[in-house]
């Protein structure tokens, strides 16, 4: 049986929603990318032309309003997305959300209870992580026993030093939650995907070294985090924004029988080039190209899971535990506490 074509609307076109809109439009099977939306009426115009979409918009609730619509995808700036979740799915609309789910554990929640209360529609949120092909392997290895019981993990995700003055400029709109809703929120998920378990206690900590404007906006230029979880593992995970030689992003497994390590050197491609500087590996510009199979293989799932009339693997509870972990290594660092995470509230010492 032939599948039907999946008609899309997004909102956000910014770096990634831009790509986001471009793999819907040429990348995606049985998918057809019909509306963009932005507050940018020259991003809209762009997008229009430039991928041959039909409607435009500059007002969210109105494109919620086209009834050719099947899906709604969203990839506004982080604190927009609890609201404009409820809506499309209030609407009748299968809903896929890049991360974070919210800034905020209550909106999360409040989200949840929405997702649970239509379950014949489709929603996802964007993990992309998990559908990286170095990334699935681990977890398969993981659940074979390759590496017996996962105990430690050890994440470390950098940005490049390049995008300084744009991670300030969307710091200072508070969109973004802090360098650890925003930076680790990746790291976390994929720690409790991989650990099998929950956070019990965080301890944060950071500052600004290169640039004093974070200071400014009780934020940080670089940060790490110490975690225990409920079965005893431990998480370590350092985010930053200030990488000289690109995006680097690194996550090691160790075991009672062995360790695994993904990304750790992130080179970009298989060249390796000798000069009078020495051995040079080119790395990565940023989590785009680094990225760019896991944000295809997310979507298509995401569309295959509309077609098909199922739910996909990556849930809304993820994003709420997720969301819950970058909260409270937020409190931690603001607050110089350690942080006990019981249930939906955290408790510092």
């Amino acid at each position: 049986m032939q599948k039907r074509k999946v008609k899309v609307g997004i909102v956000g076109l910014g770096r990634l929603g831009y790509q986001h809109a471009e793999n819907l439009s040429f990348r995606i099977p049985f998918c057809e990318l019909t509306a963009v939306c932005s507050i940018n009426e020259k991003e809209v115009k762009k997008a229009q032309e430039n991928l041959e979409v039909p409607y435009g918009y500059t007002d969210y609730d109105e494109m919620l309003t086209n009834k050719e619509l099947d899906a709604i995808f969203i990839a506004s700036p982080s604190g927009f997305h609890c609201e404009q979740i409820i809506k499309a799915l209030r609407e009748g609309f299968h809903v896929f959300s890049e991360k974070p789910l919210g800034l905020y554990i209550e909106e999360t929640q409040k989200v949840e209870k929405v997702v649970m209360e239509h379950p014949d529609q489709t929603f996802m949120l964007g993990f992309m992580r998990r559908y990286d092909r170095s990334y699935a392997l681990a977890k398969k290895k993981i659940e074979e026993g390759a590496i017996g019981q996962p105990t430690l993990i050890r994440c470390y995700g950098i940005d490049p030093t390049k995008q300084l003055d744009g991670f300030i400029k969307f710091a200072t709109k508070n969109y973004s939650g802090g360098l650890f809703l925003d930076m680790s929120i990746h790291d976390f998920d994929l720690a409790r995907w991989y650990l099998s378990a929950e956070a019990k206690e965080v301890w944060a900590v950071g500052g600004s070294y290169s640039r004093t404007e974070f200071n400014e906006l009780n934020d940080a230029e670089t940060g790490a985090a110490m975690i225990r979880f409920d079965n005893q593992a431990i998480g370590i995970f350092v985010a930053g924004r200030n990488c000289a030689h690109g995006y680097h992003v690194e996550t090691e497994i160790i075991g009672t029988k062995g360790t695994l390590r993904i990304g750790t050197v992130p080179e970009s491609d298989q060249i390796v080039l000798f000069n009078d500087n020495g051995v040079i590996n080119e790395c990565f510009d940023g989590f785009i190209s680094r990225f760019e199979q896991a944000y295809l293989s997310e979507v298509e799932e995401f569309v295959n899971c509309i077609i098909e009339g199922r739910q996909p693997a990556v849930s809304v509870r993820d994003g709420v535990e997720s969301t819950k972990i970058g909260y409270a290594c937020k409190e931690s660092f603001e607050n110089g506490q350690l942080v006990h995470v019981q249930n939906d509230r955290f408790v510092s010492n």
